[in-house]
This record gives structure tokens, C-alpha cells and sequence, in this order.
């Protein structure tokens, strides 16, 4: 396992390579460059890159019409201001009108710590996979967060890509094949599959590791892509162990949990328990204490297991 990195601060880095290669590539913030890290960007590209103010509707109406002339935009704010203020826009002047935008949305989820509960959204990925059309990605670590990055740049197509404030840790190597639309196991077992998406492919792989030393085999999917979902490897987790556990730093409710249930009920259905945000707000805090008490660590993912029967 590598050093620890934020999925913000690959995007950072990803975009500056992106724009060398791209000369089609904008960059569009909503007067938050330094946080959500598109001011690397701008400081390479300062004719690409648009900081439209504290205006996000706005920015996602100027991006679409962008879009519409050739252009490829990744428009970027915090998650709570982007699915949250400007769903309308993103809705109907991205979705519906299928442009080229990718909504880059950072400080995701309980971790935005001492912002508190105006800024922490666990309603971003619910709202974007009922747009039809939207790619919906919430990446791991750094290495997924600049190779799904590069790959929904590549398509054509709106793209909602969420991205952490805190540092992770990096499970994977820069050669490992990442595929949009693809999950990925990272760790095999016949017991349970934990189908973790985000900063919670961290916990996973600690509570599987924890859960080892009791005896129990813990399977390790990481749902990166949410929206094309992967209907394949979670039937065949299910049918090849038999019980699922799904964590996220998000919603149980309309979030991965829900994905993964929508699946398995139509095809494979089989008990599963849900670690996730459970239908509160949350609070300013440390992000490590605001997870403990919201129930989102690999503690959590081991009691779930073990509710399991096992």
C-alpha cells in the first residue's frame, strides 16, 4: 500500500495532464480552485480555465453551453453545491441535452469533517444515477481517481465524478486495469463479499483483514462506478458466497446499498446488511470521529458481517 493521497488532489494532477494532451479540455470552478484543486489547471492553463464565482447554477448552464460548442468541460465545486444547489441545471441543461460535462464534485460525504452538515451531502450519488444518461463514479484512491477521470474525459457524455477532501489509502498499482463500468475484487473469499465504493474501500479491506484473523474468508469488491453498475460481479458474489455487505460514505438510502439490492433482487437475491449514513444529518467533527459515530469504519462492516451469522 502506497502513501496516502485525497481523490481531489489526483484530479488536480490529472487535469494538468489531461490539458496537455486535450486542447479541447475547460476547466470551469465555482470560486473554490484551491480546495477542489483545479487551480493547478489554471495556473498552466489560465485560458482554459473559467472560475465563475460563487454562481454554481450558473456554471453548470455555462458549462453545458460549452459543451454544445465541441469543448470538453470538467466543472468543479464541493458535492453539497453541485448535486445539491444545481440539480435543476445539471438535470435539465446537461442530462437532458446530453453535453460533454463532467461534474467534478469534491468534499463528498462525512469527511468534509469540520464543515459540518450544511457542507457534508450524502445525497449526491442518489440524486445523479436517477438522471438518465449520467456515468456516475466515485473512485477509491488516487490511482482509480486519475485513470476513471482520464477515461470519463475520453467519452462523450455527462459525468458525475465524486471526489473526497481527506487522504486515502492507494490499493492500487499504476499498471492495474481500472475500467469504467467495471468492478474490481481486491480481495477474494467464499464466506461474504463486502462491495465497498469510495473512502470506504479502505474500511473494507481493514475489516476483511480483521475478519480473517476469526476465520471468516471476506470477498472485496470495489464499486468505482455506480452508474454503468456491474451487474456481473455482484450476481456472482452473491451466488459464489452468498451473503453481501455494502458500504459507502453516503445515504443507505438510493445510494451503492440500494444499487446493489435493485440487482440482486431481480436476480440473485440473498441477505444483505448496508453500512452507510443512516438517514441523519451529520455534524462539524473530526472526520475520523464523525464516521465512528455515524457508523461508517470497518468496525461497522465486521458487525455486519457478523449479523450475518457469521
Amino acid at each position: 500500500m502506497a502513501d496516502k493521497m485525497a481523490t481531489r488532489q489526483a484530479y488536480g494532477q490529472v487535469l494538468v495532464e489531461i490539458g496537455a494532451k486535450n486542447k479541447d479540455l475547460v476547466v470551469m470552478d465555482a470560486d473554490l480552485s484551491k480546495s477542489t484543486m483545479t487551480a493547478e489547471f489554471a495556473n498552466v492553463y489560465p485560458d482554459r480555465f473559467f472560475n465563475m464565482g460563487i454562481a454554481e447554477t450558473n456554471m453548470y448552464a455555462a458549462a453545458a453551453g460549452i459543451a454544445h460548442t465541441g469543448k470538453t468541460v470538467c466543472a468543479s465545486t464541493f458535492a453539497m453545491f453541485a448535486a445539491g444547489r444545481a440539480f435543476e441545471i445539471i438535470r435539465n441543461s446537461i442530462g437532458y441535452t446530453k453535453a460533454n460535462v463532467k461534474i467534478c464534485a469534491t468534499h463528498a460525504g462525512i469527511t468534509v469533517g469540520e464543515d459540518g452538515a450544511t457542507h457534508q451531502t450524502f445525497e449526491d450519488l442518489a440524486l445523479m444515477r436517477t438522471i438518465p444518461g449520467m456515468t456516475v463514479v466515485n473512485p477509491s484512491d488516487g490511482v482509480s481517481a486519475k485513470e476513471l477521470i482520464r477515461q470519463c474525459v475520453d467519452m462523450n457524455g455527462p459525468c458525475y465524478i465524486r471526489l473526497g477532501r481527506a487522504a486515502v489509502p492507494t490499493f492500487y498499482a499504476e499498471d492495474d486495469e481500472i475500467v469504467l463500468g467495471q468492478g474490481n475484487m481486491l480481495r477474494g473469499g467464499r464466506d461474504v463479499t463486502v462491495i465497498a465504493t469510495g473512502i470506504m474501500v479502505a474500511e473494507a479491506m481493514a475489516a476483511a483483514e480483521e475478519l480473517a484473523g476469526k476465520g471468516i474468508d471476506v470477498r472485496v469488491i470495489d464499486i468505482h462506478t455506480i452508474k454503468p453498475l456491474d451487474e456481473e460481479i455482484i450476481i456472482r458474489a452473491a451466488e459464489q458466497t452468498g451473503k453481501i455487505v455494502t458500504a459507502e460514505e453516503h445515504s443507505v438510502i438510493g445510494g451503492l446499498g440500494s444499487a446493489v439490492a435493485e440487482v440482486l433482487v431481480k436476480n440473485c437475491p440473498v441477505p444483505v446488511r448496508m453500512v452507510g449514513q443512516s438517514d441523519t444529518f451529520g455534524e462539524s467533527g473530526k472526520p475520523d470521529q464523525l464516521k465512528e459515530k455515524y457508523g461508517m469504519t470497518a468496525k461497522d462492516i465486521v458487525h455486519a458481517v457478523h449479523s450475518l451469522g457469521l
